[in-house]
């Protein structure tokens, strides 16, 4: 087959067909088209993402791990999963051995929210136009009885991808949200579960509730049986959420930016191009406590 070209979804069958029957990465010198990322995760687990594609990943994949590769735990104040600074990063994706002229398939355990659309979303801050996150994840490759390995080869490392830093201007923060609380409904969409949007619980961060004028897109209605939902369906459900905005007036929020990559994702996939990210989100928001913030529906 041609070289693949896909940016925002890949299916099993599409990447089974462009991996053929290899087992291992192929030579360096043979500057193949393909490049796979690991990026399962889980959050009570930190460790655990590793510990699994140890045990077992898809030919050739490297793992990127939430918090050592996709997070900078270092910085305070915004949020649990503060965005790695951009030359850190692309020395990470270098290391990959992922350069521009690659094909990037990121994967985790299913449904892609934790944590393939947060590695992807990174990716296309960089610059980096092909890359699509594999719809079902692993649970997806597994039932369908594909190959896996515990062999922990993978690509040549490359130079640090090339690249200008992170493209802020797909990149929301707390001051431009604040700015913003007084406009109309529909310019800031929270990821989250409707229990931990309202306030009536909240397991992970100090403070329960959202910002102010909020709505509430809960990622999970993104999915049907693990995989995204058909792009007709996605977008008769979204768009009627911005209120008449074009998506790029829109702002994607969660608990600390990682599952507002799914809805992102989403959005891409439904042809609402443009949205962005607020990467603190709600645990970045509520750093500071002279933030409003709401509770209810």
């Amino acid at each position: 087959m041609s070289d693949p070209d896909w940016t925002t979804l890949v299916s099993v069958e599409q990447l089974r067909e462009a991996l053929g029957d290899a087992v291992h990465p192929p030579a360096a010198d043979a500057a193949p088209a393909l490049r796979l990322l690991d990026a399962r995760a889980v959050l009570t687990d930190p460790a655990a993402g590793a510990a699994a594609w140890a045990a077992s990943h898809l030919p050739g994949a490297a793992h990127a791990d939430l918090d050592r590769d996709l997070s900078d735990h270092s910085l305070a104040g915004q949020g649990r999963h503060p965005l790695p600074a951009a030359a850190d990063f692309a020395r990470r994706v270098g290391g990959w051995g992922i350069g521009p002229q690659h094909q990037v398939v990121v994967y985790d355990a299913g449904d892609g929210s934790m944590a393939a659309a947060r590695a992807w979303w990174l990716l296309k801050l960089l610059g980096h136009r092909r890359v699509a996150v594999l719809d079902g994840g692993l649970a997806a490759w597994r039932a369908a009885g594909l190959a896996e390995t515990a062999d922990p080869a993978v690509p040549a490392p490359l130079p640090p991808y090339p690249s200008a830093g992170f493209d802020r201007a797909r990149i929301v923060d707390a001051t431009e949200v604040l700015a913003r609380l007084g406009q109309a409904p529909g310019w800031l969409l929270d990821a989250r579960g409707g229990e931990r949007f309202r306030g009536e619980v909240e397991p992970i961060d100090p403070v329960a509730g959202h910002v102010p004028g909020a709505l509430n897109r809960p990622f999970a209605l993104n999915l049907r049986d693990g995989r995204f939902r058909p792009a007709a369906e996605l977008r008769a459900e979204l768009e009627p959420l911005l209120y008449g905005r074009a998506p790029a007036e829109a702002v994607l929020m969660c608990g600390s930016g990682v599952t507002a990559c799914h809805l992102l994702l989403a959005m891409e996939h439904a042809g609402l191009s443009g949205a962005r990210v607020f990467a603190g989100s709600w645990s970045g928001w509520i750093a500071d406590p002279s933030r409003p913030v709401a509770t209810g529906a």
